[in-house]
C-alpha cells in the first residue's frame, strides 16, 4: 500500500512548517524520514494521518486521505508520542481497551506483548516503565489492527543497544511481509542498517529522495603507494575515475572499485601497500544535504 505525499504545504501565522512537499513510500521496503530538528517530520506524519489538516496538497494511502479509511486502525499504525498512556494502567489494560476501542479480540493483545517483548511486563502499572518499554508498548498499540501501513516517528529513542537490535530486526520482517514502513529517525548509524530508501528534508522542503544506495553513489577507494604521483596520473588517463591526493602517499579514488585499482596498478608496475574501500555514512549524506553551505550550492 502506497503513501502519496503531492504539494503537501502548512503554514502556521507567518511560518511555514512544510513546503510544497512530494514523495512517494512505496510497500515492501523501509523508508527513513530524515531531517534536523525542526524540519517538519512530524508534521508531515501528523498530516498523513488527518492529526493536522494541511493548508495545500494532499497526503493518501492505498490512493485514499486517512480520513476516507474505512477502519483506519486496519489500514494505518502510527506512533507519535512515547507518553500517551495512562500511568496507572498496566500494558495489558492498555491494549486491552484500545483493542476493544478497535474491535479486536484480547488474543490480539496477548500476540503484541509477546511479540513485542512485553510479556513479563504486562501486568506492570506504565507509570514504572522506562522510555523504551513505553516505545513498544507505543508499537504494540500502533499494531493492533496488523495494519499494512507504520508510521514511526523517532521509534528507537530510549531503546538500549538490545532494543536498537530488536528494532531493526522488526521493521526488517515488517517490511519483507510487503507492508510499508516509513520511520523517522536521529539515530543515523543505526537507521543506516536497515532503511532501503530515504526521504530527507530540510525547512519543509524535500531535499532528496530514493533508494539508499543510489543516494550514497558509488564507494570510494583509498590508496597507500609510494608511487602515489605515477598512479593518479594513471588513473587519471581513465575516464572513469575521479582522483584527489589526500597525502604525499594516500589517493582517494571515486569511480573505480578497489580490484580496478589494484589491477591498473600491476599493470604499470606501481607498488601498492594498501587499499580500503570507504562507503558512504547515512550521517554524510544527511549532512551534506542538509547543511546551510550544502544549501546554498
Amino acid at each position: 500500500m502506497t503513501i502519496e505525499v503531492s504539494r503537501l504545504t502548512k503554514r502556521y501565522g507567518d511560518v511555514t512548517a512544510v513546503r510544497d512537499l512530494s514523495f512517494t513510500v512505496a510497500p515492501g521496503v523501509v523508508t527513513g524520514f530524515l531531517g534536523p530538528n525542526g524540519a517538519g517530520k512530524t508534521t508531515t506524519m501528523r498530516m498523513m494521518t488527518g492529526l493536522v489538516s494541511p493548508t495545500s496538497g494532499t497526503a493518501t494511502i492505498g490512493g485514499r486521505p486517512y480520513r476516507k479509511l474505512a477502519r483506519p486502525s486496519r489500514t494505518v499504525g502510527a506512533v507519535f508520542d512515547a507518553n500517551a498512556f495512562h500511568p496507572g494502567h498496566t500494558a495489558r489494560d492498555h491494549l486491552r481497551v484500545y483493542a476493544a476501542m478497535g474491535g479486536y479480540p484480547d488474543s490480539r493483545v496477548t500476540h503484541l506483548l509477546d511479540l513485542l517483548g512485553l510479556a513479563e511486563a504486562a501486568d506492570r502499572r506504565i507509570r514504572g516503565f522506562s522510555t523504551g518499554m513505553r516505545q513498544r508498548l507505543n508499537l504494540a498499540t500502533a499494531m493492533l489492527g496488523d495494519p499494512r501501513v507504520l508510521l514511526l516517528d523517532e521509534p528507537s529513542n530510549g531503546l538500549d543497544p538490545e532494543g536498537m537490535s530488536w528494532l531493526r530486526g522488526l521493521l526488517r520482517r515488517l517490511a519483507d511481509q510487503g507492508r510499508t514502513v516509513l520511520v523517522s529517525s536521529h539515530a543515523l548509524s543505526e537507521i543506516q542498517q536497515f532503511v532501503d530508501d530515504v526521504v530527507v528534508i530540510r525547512r519543509g522542503e524535500l531535499v532528496a529522495a530514493g533508494p539508499w544506495s543510489r543516494l550514497a553513489g558509488p564507494p570510494l577507494v583509498l590508496i597507500t603507494t609510494p608511487d602515489a604521483a605515477d598512479l593518479a596520473a594513471a588513473l587519471a588517463a581513465g575516464p572513469a575515475a575521479q582522483v584527489e591526493a589526500v597525502s604525499a602517499d594516500r589517493l582517494r579514488v571515486r569511480g573505480l572499485d578497489a580490484p580496478s585499482v589494484a589491477d591498473l596498478a600491476a599493470a604499470r608496475g606501481l607498488r601498492i601497500h594498501e587499499l580500503v574501500t570507504e562507503n558512504a555514512s547515512l550521517e554524510q549524506l544527511f549532512l551534506r544535504l542538509t547543511t546551510d553551505q550544502a544549501a546554498t550550492r
